[in-house]
């Protein structure tokens, strides 16, 4: 999840000139003499490269540019005529801190395949990238799609879509009947790229009728709020989510509160929320760094609201969503999330037992008495420093919490789920990194060894790499990730807990950690930033 860090004067400056570069790039850019595989869209031809005997798209149109449909549903794209190139990455949404390139002309999309119009039917494994609802891109060179392609004959995608205040900008009660989806256009536009995959499925050699969803962090936190969305029916047929959960949705006070705040920062009257359409780019994303009205101590949040229109109901509140009843579903976490948010915080690595309590109690986002929380840890790990209680317990409250609260809906609606805890522990900087948030990524991909990777590259970490995406690709392939390589994975049940323990030997465990989840099972979780 991202930190709600500030943005610095060097960071916007560069993320303007970056969003400003974008906006003057023409449209269509004509294919170069590079070219070695074509391949034919709805909207006109796309010419991409062929690589380790995979085609690769990169960049390819699922939306017309929505800056001047700014808070609307998605457009389809403008056909072009002449074969366009698909040989870079296209820009990302607006977002701080980056520098990628960037602009509103973002709904674009990449494909990684082995053969075009083969008539072979292979699963389509359609990733959603983290970075809560505000931030990132489908193109990290973690997601290259490669080696998945050559391992598992299957087709891969990753998505580009509208975030923050460009995705999540609930104007309905201030702007009437036109934007009473605004606050969920980030996640129609994620619909909108599915309808793409299914309607080009057989183009890129894939099966309409297979098509898997997968994500980290926000990217599963998206795909647990398209469970619960009506036009979102039919889209995909398996999911998996991955330190990802979405249990609650903010609601319309809350969202138009935060709406306010930016309308404030910018100064525009509520009554003329028209002139957020002649806002430049830059000064929006400069806008969503103001004080979130709920939150202490963070930037404003952004994320799926209960609007009545495209979400009828919270993801996964009161009860796992129906509508999503028959999807499989692989639900997974890592055993030291918060490493990777709080890792870096002064002081944390040599923390005492006397300076922990006020250390732990704001960063658990559950109300429960730390001292208390401290006490059943001891009790549980009598070896651990107040150091490794600390990463212990805001892991299991603030970021497993929610996965179990979904694994256990699903589970008592029958619905089949499957369960799973990466222990692989980093031998990167002397383990500092533990098995921390993100740390599935490169394992699920194979991709260990691209740049970024914080999972280390010797043969300990390719075998949780091979156990990994194996299971992956079996999911996407039979809805079922078991495979030769694991042992038997039995979907999540009540009476049992049964959760795939990921590590260089993998094991199936009865409820880990069962005694953190009762503790923590004492008080009430509401999803963080939905109130």
């Amino acid at each position: 999840m991202a930190s709600g860090r500030s943005i610095s004067r060097r960071e916007l400056l560069g993320s303007s000139l970056l969003m400003a570069s974008s906006s003057i790039l023409p449209s269509i850019v004509h294919a170069s003499s590079g070219r070695s595989s074509i391949l034919s869209t709805r909207a006109g031809k796309v010419a991409g490269v062929k690589a380790q005997g995979v085609h690769i798209f990169k960049g390819i149109p699922y939306g017309a540019d929505t800056r001047t449909t700014r808070f609307l549903p998605p457009q389809l794209p403008v056909a072009w005529k002449k074969t366009r190139d698909a040989l870079n990455y296209g820009p990302s949404c607006p977002q701080p801190g980056s520098h990628e390139q960037m602009g509103e002309n973002c709904l674009v999309l990449n494909v990684w395949t082995p053969a075009l119009q083969d008539g072979r039917k292979r699963p389509v494994m359609v990733w959603f990238h983290g970075g809560e609802f505000s931030s990132g891109s489908g193109s990290s060179a973690l997601y290259d799609g490669t080696r998945l392609c050559q391992r598992g004959d299957v087709v891969v995608v990753t998505v580009n879509h509208r975030l923050n205040v460009f995705g999540h900008l609930y104007l309905a009660r201030l702007a009437g009947a036109q934007y009473a989806s605004s606050g969920n256009v980030g996640i129609l536009d994620l619909v909108q790229a599915l309808a793409w995959v299914r309607d080009h499925a057989a183009a890129i050699g894939g099966d309409p009728q297979r098509i898997m969803v997968f994500g980290q962090s926000g990217g599963g936190a998206k795909i647990a709020t398209m469970m619960a969305m009506p036009v979102a029916q039919g889209s995909f047929q398996r999911a998996a989510t991955m330190s990802g959960q979405q249990v609650t949705a903010a609601g319309p006070r809350g969202a138009t509160q935060r709406a306010l705040t930016i309308l404030e920062t910018l100064k525009i009257a509520p009554t003329d929320v028209a002139k957020l359409g002649d806002v430049p780019a830059g000064d929006l994303v400069a806008a969503t760094r103001a004080n979130d009205p709920s939150m202490v101590g963070r930037n404003i949040y952004f994320g799926p609201v209960l609007d009545q229109s495209a979400l009828l109901r919270h993801p996964f509140y009161p009860d796992a969503p129906p509508l999503a009843a028959g999807i499989p579903m692989i639900i997974g976490n890592t055993l030291d999330e918060t490493r990777a948010f709080l890792g870096n915080e002064p002081g944390v690595h040599e923390l005492t037992w006397e300076g922990l309590p006020e250390r732990l109690l704001p960063q658990l986002h559950v109300d429960i008495q730390p001292e208390y929380v401290i006490a059943e840890y001891r009790k549980l790990y009598p070896k651990y420093s107040a150091t490794e209680v600390f990463f212990a317990a805001t892991t299991a409250g603030r970021s497993w919490r929610g996965a179990v609260i979904e694994a256990e809906l699903r589970a008592s609606q029958g619905s089949p789920a499957y369960a799973y805890q990466l222990n692989y522990r980093s031998p990167l900087e002397n383990g500092r990194f533990g098995a921390m948030h993100g740390m599935d990524i490169p394992l699920v991909f194979d991709n260990i060894a691209q740049p970024g990777s914080p999972s280390g590259t010797d043969a300990d970490t390719q075998k949780a790499a091979d156990q990994m995406s194996e299971a992956f690709i079996a999911f996407a392939r039979t809805g079922n990730p078991t495979h030769a390589g694991i042992p038997e994975w039995k979907p999540y049940e009540l009476s049992s807990r049964a959760t795939m323990v990921f590590d260089v030997k993998s094991q199936l465990v009865n409820d880990p950690r069962g005694e953190e989840r009762k503790l923590f099972a004492q008080v009430p979780y509401i999803q963080r930033g939905t109130y």
